[in-house]
């Protein structure tokens, strides 16, 4: 059969289509009319299709692709190199013992919806929805991905602090002073555990300060140093059991209405509207709930995010104007994914057997400031977390307005990450981060 009657055919049967849609859409009522019932006909024939959900390991992936960055920091480079071989092969002397290492490791590695190893995804996302200024020098573009190299390494040193930083919270506290020194007792696999993440943690930490001096920046290298130690700090901040486990304070008097029940919009800014390269007040926060997890959170990863977000804006040249709503677009944004994870352990009625969830969690906080007597049960916990009945705690949890306030919590920060959006130009990647927003409410 020749090229030509193929084409012929082709070109007769399109016609034949058309003339078919045309008439099945003549047959069935207008939209546009209010109709209460259409005919079974027209169902089959115009059978809606039902919208996509919003997957969130879908949303992470299209993004990849639109910037050509890998999410976690896992990347081929890093697995081919000998010191993290080297941390490989120590880590399986681990495996079999209850080090917490492993399960940061297990959480790293594992990509899924419960971890939010998208950092340096964000950060690239960000700069070529933002663009850069014409000045930039073409050798430093990367115009395959729309990126500058200088940001493509803010995303990589972003992901490394990050890591650093989980890695270093799997230090286990061993023993009381009095019977400090004796590491012939039975801690020989936690010991070596705590040696292990420790030095893994300080190498990530070092490699992400050379490469940071690398890109010979001071302005950067301040504001990306301020959010380093905003990590440091979050891991003191509040009343912590022996094990610097976290445990909220104690609610203030009237702290739910204090906390926004009277609609009154509570302030977030903790001085950073002001100069976010100072440290974040204190003042007034602990005991108020939103204020407290707040601050809890843009400590322990908003102010990394946000400050990476305006870092790249920084690199790209543009105004300090657009840098510091890239700022707030990174701190919304992990307060938003926060919310998202505190909700988790409660989407079930009943918590599993030896389940656990924060003490510090959105739920929590609310629920204390609503009923202060739960209070009670959380004192058990400052010797050990251990000792606190979480069971008591989840049902009354899941009987309390902490739930509800948690989902307004989370959507009050989507929709403040997404207004930063709507103002940047409409682009592929503006959309990605739009989708990974969204894709949050389906977790």
């Amino acid at each position: 059969m020749s090229l030509r009657r193929i084409y012929g055919m082709q070109s007769r049967l399109w016609v034949q289509l058309q003339k078919s849609a045309v008439k099945v859409v003549r047959s069935c009522p207008s939209p546009g009319r209010r109709t209460v019932a259409t005919t079974a006909s027209c169902h089959e024939k115009l059978a809606p299709k039902p919208l996509p959900k919003h997957d969130w390991n879908r949303a992470v992936s299209e993004a990849e692709k639109i910037v050509g960055y890998p999410t976690s920091f896992l990347s081929l480079r890093w697995l081919l190199s000998d010191e993290i071989a080297n941390v490989a092969l120590h880590l399986r002397k681990l495996v079999g013992s209850n080090h917490p290492l492993l399960r940061t490791a297990k959480m790293l590695i594992y990509n899924g919806k419960n971890n939010m190893q998208t950092w340096g995804l964000i950060v690239l996302l960000v700069s070529k929805a933002v663009g850069h200024a014409p000045t930039v020098p073409d050798l430093e573009q990367d115009k395959s991905a729309g990126v500058l190299q200088s940001q493509r390494g803010l995303a990589e040193i972003t992901e490394m602090i990050r890591t650093a930083h989980l890695v270093h919270q799997g230090l286990v506290n061993l023993q009381s002073f009095a019977g400090a020194g004796n590491e012939l007792a039975s801690d020989s696999d936690t010991i070596f555990g705590n040696k292990i993440a420790l030095l893994s943690g300080d190498y990530l930490l070092g490699n992400a300060c050379l490469q940071l001096a690398g890109l010979r920046n001071q302005a950067l290298i301040e504001l990306i140093s301020s959010a380093v130690r905003d990590l440091a700090e979050s891991s003191f901040l509040g009343v912590r059991d022996q094990q610097n486990n976290p445990l909220p304070s104690k609610p203030l008097p009237e702290a739910e209405r204090a906390a926004g029940a009277s609609g009154v919009e509570v302030d977030l800014s903790f001085g950073d509207l002001v100069d976010n390269i100072q440290p974040l007040s204190l003042a007034g926060v602990m005991g108020d709930p939103e204020k407290e997890w707040s601050l809890r959170h843009i400590l322990g990863a908003g102010t990394l995010l946000g400050k990476s977000c305006q870092g790249a804006m920084m690199l790209a040249g543009q105004p300090e104007a657009m840098q510091r709503r890239g700022y707030m677009f990174g701190k919304h944004l992990s307060l938003a994914w926060q919310a998202c994870l505190d909700l988790e352990p409660f989407i079930g009625d009943h918590l599993p057997a030896g389940g656990r969830f924060s003490l510090v969690s959105a739920p929590v906080l609310f629920q204390l400031a609503h009923d202060p007597g739960l209070y009670v049960e959380i004192e058990k916990g400052l010797e050990s977390i251990d000792n606190v009945d979480y069971q008591a705690i989840h049902a009354a949890i899941v009987k309390g307005p902490g739930l509800e306030r948690t989902r307004a919590l989370q959507q009050k920060h989507s929709q403040a990450a997404m207004v930063v959006l709507n103002d940047l130009p409409s682009s592929d990647a503006r959309t990605a981060l739009q989708n990974i927003i969204i894709a949050m409410q389906d977790i």
